[in-house]
């Protein structure tokens, strides 16, 4: 993970409005009103619209997906993933978005790899979970609680209604702090997150930023309505209120920082006591998945070797209860795949796997998680062949993001070892993530992918083309450009190249060319007297 200083010296690089955005990441010189941001309109006289919030909340993004604590991790996410899917299905349902913010809002959830215990929604429909907030829950449905409430932040557009209230002195401010206030609550320092409110704002400021009470019970209220029609215990909510006061009590290090932006309060626990006990016993989220990708959290968010060792070393008694070992087993052979002991990576997966199969009643999506950890096992140690039978043993649902991301890897290092075995895998391969990115154009990951897998396979633009679009997707227009370039050039001296592909590669860089030229504009007018 960067380091604060590192990403200070990365973000005064950036243009005007991210420049701003992240300018609370150190003592200010100078009051944040002072900062010239392109125009956002006057919220004296205008609403922050839904376009306004969605374009605020993309330049943001932009600068999040380049950092390094920035996390695709195809099976944690895709975990997470699923249970944020039922709750905006409900929202939805229940008719809590409106249609602006239907066809605007991005909806994205994404990872932190931080072992901090946050979650947060930034304008425009984007939500972040760190691995520690993962790490600290029991279960699905703990974890759902806490999106519920982050979903409705977003459905009810809070940060707009905060700006909204204020002059444009004001929501500037507010603007420029949000990107700074996350830096600090990486870096576990509160000293640097009060650095960024201070000044003759500071009161006005600190109480725009954290959602005012009356915006926390509304969330708290329908995030529980969320909760109970998407199909979870939303006892969850009372259980992940109670597992928060009482971590942030004995452990007052400044490791939940979600507590400083949505403060607990006597009232909030009451009312979420009284709902669970008016509810009953409601269908929780799957338990044995959730233990895994508990584990996975704890392992991916602290990469020291010597965590790694205990992680790996740490296993649960014989009589322990069958979560708790199959947890441990899965965590063990993670750690011990990162550390590269493969054998013992190896040995571990397959207990998992045992494990997993001996549950009452039977939990087909914890074996599955376990068969995508063996995938990724056995690539780590190289052995493409072993990790196909692995991927094979998932079924129908292999069609999925996880397991495609992993069997393209699978083919590319089968590629290497046999060529000729690999080549209609590696077809096969290259058509199905030509078809996820055709519905997800924003998956840096899988654009990535399929640049290496068309390129191996000969189909040199679809390459150029497609590692253009990853790096455009992560915000690197320049790059994006770059490799457009270099498809335009392609196809000019090769013969029977794809005339479409040519064509796209075309109106890709007239499109990016443009939208570099606008956002350099709104620099210098940002930079105007």
């Amino acid at each position: 993970m960067q380091t604060t200083t590192a990403l200070r010296h990365r973000l005064h690089r950036l243009p005007p409005l991210l420049l701003a955005l992240a300018l609370a990441a150190a003592p200010l010189q100078a009051p944040l009103a002072q900062v010239r941001l392109p125009s956002l309109g006057d919220a004296g006289t205008e609403e922050f619209s839904v376009g306004t919030e969605r374009r605020v909340g993309e330049q943001i993004m932009r600068e999040v997906r380049r950092d390094l604590a920035y996390l695709d991790e195809p099976v944690l996410l895709e975990y997470v993933q699923s249970l944020w899917n039922p709750l905006l299905a409900a929202a939805r349902q229940r008719g809590d978005i409106e249609p602006d913010a239907t066809t605007q809002f991005s909806f994205e959830i994404f990872l932190v790899a931080d072992r901090s215990v946050n979650a947060f929604a930034l304008p425009g429909g984007f939500v972040g979970v760190h691995l520690g907030l993962i790490a600290l829950t029991a279960s699905g449905d703990e974890l759902a609680s806490v999106l519920a409430h982050e979903l409705t932040h977003v459905t009810q557009r809070h940060i707009a209604r905060r700006i909204g209230d204020t002059q444009r002195t004001s929501m500037a401010s507010m603007a420029a702090m949000i990107l700074g206030i996350l830096v600090a609550a990486r870096a576990n320092n509160p000293d640097m997150a009060n650095a960024a409110i201070v000044g003759s704002q500071a009161a006005t400021i600190q109480g725009q930023l954290n959602f005012s009470r009356d915006m926390e019970r509304e969330a708290d209220r329908m995030g529980y309505g969320l909760l109970g029609d998407a199909g979870f215990a939303p006892i969850g909510m009372a259980q992940m209120f109670e597992k928060l006061d009482n971590a942030n009590r004995i452990n007052d290090s400044g490791n939940y920082p979600y507590l400083r932006s949505h403060p607990l309060t006597v009232e909030r626990m009451s009312e979420a006591r009284s709902r669970a006990l008016f509810n009953g016993n409601a269908r929780g989220a799957l338990p044995l998945r959730h233990a895994l990708m508990q584990q996975r959290a704890r392992v991916l968010m602290d990469t020291d070797p010597q965590t790694l060792r205990r992680l790996q070393e740490q296993a649960a008694p014989a009589a322990a209860p069958l979560r708790d070992r199959l947890a441990s087993a899965y965590a063990g052979a993670l750690a011990a795949s990162l550390l590269r002991d493969h054998a013992t990576a190896e040995r571990l997966a397959g207990t998992a796997l045992a494990l997993a199969a001996q549950a009452e009643p039977r939990e087909p999506q914890a074996e599955r998680a376990v068969r995508l950890l063996q995938a990724q096992v056995r690539l780590a140690r190289g052995d493409a062949r072993a990790a196909l039978q692995a991927l094979d043993g998932i079924g129908t649902d292999a069609g999925a993001r996880a397991p495609l991301l992993l069997r393209a890897q699978a083919a590319l290092g089968l590629q290497q070892q046999d060529a000729a075995a690999a080549a209609p895998l590696l077809r096969q391969v290259t058509e199905s993530l030509q078809t996820w990115v055709a519905e997800h154009g924003q998956d840096a990951g899988a654009w990535g992918l399929l640049g290496s897998t068309a390129d191996a396979i000969g189909l040199r633009l679809r390459a150029l083309r497609a590692q253009a679009e990853s790096r455009a997707a992560i915000g690197d227009l320049g790059g994006a450009i770059d490799r457009l370039r270099a498809g335009q050039e392609a196809a000019r001296t090769a013969s029977g190249q794809d005339f479409i592909e040519a064509s796209v590669i075309d109106a890709r860089l007239r499109e990016l060319t443009a939208q570099r030229r606008q956002l350099m504009l709104d620099a210098r007018n940002g930079n105007g007297p």
